[in-house]
């Protein structure tokens, strides 16, 4: 099995002979997507460096101080090339260029052969969409939510108004919670990898494709690529379970996928008289 995080960055004159990183090549898709300056460091972290932190630990105690704050806050924003100051969302522009920094080149091959497998629903942005909603939002989405907003993205093939989809839910749960007083679910990386599969399941084999032997050992190393602290033997037994479950017809039924909401309509007309407008100048 490839060793996956640890394999040493090409010279410029091999590395043109392969192709190019998807994860430092999709920091930004559509007119929406939100720009930021992005590290120069190379160095490897954890899953930490793009998740939350540890709950009232030092640094998340100073990270909501310095978040509250008007204008540090401001300021931190401003030059923080992390993002997700204090108990800010972290979007999903951000949550790439947070993986795509850590990845080497085995990691990146296996997302463009996977995409190869499974066409543009195996694309390196709709596999990374169903890792951040995996990650970012299972504190605050459904597990029915997840699963319904990657099969819409499957067939509408509309990346960007997902995105803002999720964000406004999560958005939403967040401030609900926030209300209430109650405290945010500590869950294990171990069930976020477990999710980040279902998505990717549902998105990319169309809920009812068999998962083969070479998909198995793409996913393990897309999935230790963003999940790395789980453990490559942890993530190979997840993905043999599945594989398992899907091949002995015992998988889990997914929902239908509900009617959106007026909002999201009203969001997505939008976005449709801006592609009009657009095309007309």
């Amino acid at each position: 099995m490839v060793v996956v995080g640890l394999a040493p960055k090409l010279p410029l004159f091999v590395s043109i002979f392969l192709p190019p990183n998807p994860l430092h090549l999709l920091h930004h898709h559509g007119h929406r997507a939100v720009t930021s300056s992005v590290s120069t460091s190379s160095a490897w972290r954890g899953p930490m460096a793009y998740m939350e932190r540890k709950p009232n630990s030092i640094s998340d105690v100073a990270a909501k101080v310095i978040g509250s704050l008007p204008v540090v806050g401001l300021i931190a924003r401003l030059f923080s090339d992390e993002g997700g100051v204090g108990s800010d969302i972290i979007d999903f522009a951000e949550f790439r260029r947070r993986v795509g920094k850590n990845c080497g080149i085995n990691d990146s091959r296996a997302f463009y052969e996977f995409r190869d497998r499974h066409g543009r629903a195996g694309d390196p942005l709709y596999v990374l969409m169903c890792c951040w909603l995996a990650a970012v939002g299972v504190k605050l989405l459904k597990s029915e939510e997840i699963l319904e907003g990657v099969d819409r993205l499957r067939t509408s093939n509309d990346i960007e108004f997902e995105e803002e989809n999720f964000i406004s839910i999560m958005a939403a749960a967040k401030e609900r919670r926030s209300k209430s007083n109650a405290k945010n679910p500590d869950i294990p990386m171990f069930i976020r990898t477990e999710k980040a599969l279902e998505a990717i399941y549902v998105c990319c084999f169309g809920k009812k494709d068999q998962i083969e032997e070479e998909d198995s050992r793409l996913l393990c190393i897309i999935l230790n690529a963003v999940f790395p602290t789980v453990g490559e033997s942890a993530i190979s037994e997840i993905i043999s379970t599945k594989a398992k479950q899907v091949a002995d017809g015992k998988n889990t039924s997914f929902p239908d996928p509900k009617p959106l909401s007026k909002e999201a309509i009203q969001l997505q007309m939008k976005d449709l008289e801006f592609l009009k407008q657009k095309s007309e100048n």
